[in-house]
């Protein structure tokens, strides 16, 4: 049974795009389309300002960093903020990436402090910080024939990898890339991920198992590679997100549901949870299921 325990008056000004804990679960950032990024913790921490349009996206960099938190928006930038003493403050500002910046992703910690961006272009940037303030920056021109919706980094495992994926429903692909020993960029794969635009990609996080798994969605549905999930959603599907432990993946709707899925041990995933319009319930197809799992 899942229930909401607790609600966040943002006091945005326009629409939430985006929401995103920090690794300790304590601390919550919020971007808007008022053009400000939010932190919370038991109340308002910051109001941060420093876009010149809708922010899409937030993410948290590891905490053996510091307290960093990273933003994108329509106004072609990505800006750092960090915390300092108690005060949030832009700590980098990274401008002219010639597009809307809809998604960014902090590379796990092995790496260094890596930032990748998916830009509406089709271009994916790489932010790799060299120390005393300074930015290297790394592009992937034409990473997609019309732009990019999301990037998403493979466990630290799989060394130098990360996936992005189309945006708009130009290619519906998503594609691997990885980098090589002179230092560029290689697309290894492309999967033929859905049928329609592809909204949102995850790479499920290492647990110790020789497999990998990444989950995608699209306004058909959800796919996890290599197994589809035996569900026709009624609507769009937003996003995927993975549990720290890669065995529950969270589905949230364009119907104004949150789906938990499982997959047991014979492959087939299965709903355990059906989040309706706030209430935590369980559907007669999560008993179902559940029944034929034991």
């Amino acid at each position: 049974m899942v229930s909401v325990i607790n609600t966040v008056d943002t006091s945005h000004e326009d629409m939430i795009h985006d929401a995103q804990m920090d690794y300790c679960v304590t601390t919550l950032a919020t971007c808007s389309s008022d053009g400000s990024v939010r932190i919370f913790g038991q109340i308002l921490i910051a109001d941060l300002r420093g876009h010149e349009g809708p922010v899409w996206q937030v993410a948290w960099a590891h905490p053996m960093h510091g307290s960093i938190q990273a933003s994108c928006s329509c106004d072609q930038k990505v800006i750092n903020w960090r915390e300092e003493n108690g005060t949030w403050e832009k700590s980098h500002d990274h401008a002219g990436l010639n597009s809307s910046v809809k998604s960014v992703c902090w590379a796990p910690h092995d790496y260094g402090l890596i930032l990748a961006c998916g830009s509406s272009a089709g271009a994916i940037s790489l932010l790799t910080y060299t120390g005393e303030g300074q930015w290297e920056v790394k592009k992937i021109n034409n990473a997609h024939t019309i732009g990019c919706n999301a990037v998403s980094w493979a466990p630290a495992i799989v060394p130098g990898s990360f996936i992005d994926q189309p945006w708009g429903g130009c290619d519906n692909l998503i594609k691997l890339w990885k980098e090589k020993e002179d230092g560029q960029w290689k697309e290894e794969q492309k999967l033929e991920a859905q049928t329609d635009w592809v909204q949102d990609v995850a790479w499920a996080p290492s647990v110790g198992l020789p497999t990998s798994t990444i989950a995608s969605c699209s306004r058909d549905g959800c796919n996890t590679w290599s197994r589809k999930l035996p569900h026709k959603f009624n609507d769009f599907v937003w996003y995927v997100s993975w549990c720290i432990t890669a065995n529950i993946l969270v589905v949230p709707g364009g119907d104004n549901k949150v789906t938990l899925w499982k997959e047991p041990v014979d492959g087939q995933w299965v709903c355990i949870s059906d989040i309706n319009k706030g209430q935590g319930s369980v559907s007669a197809s999560v008993t179902e299921g559940q029944q034929n799992e034991q």
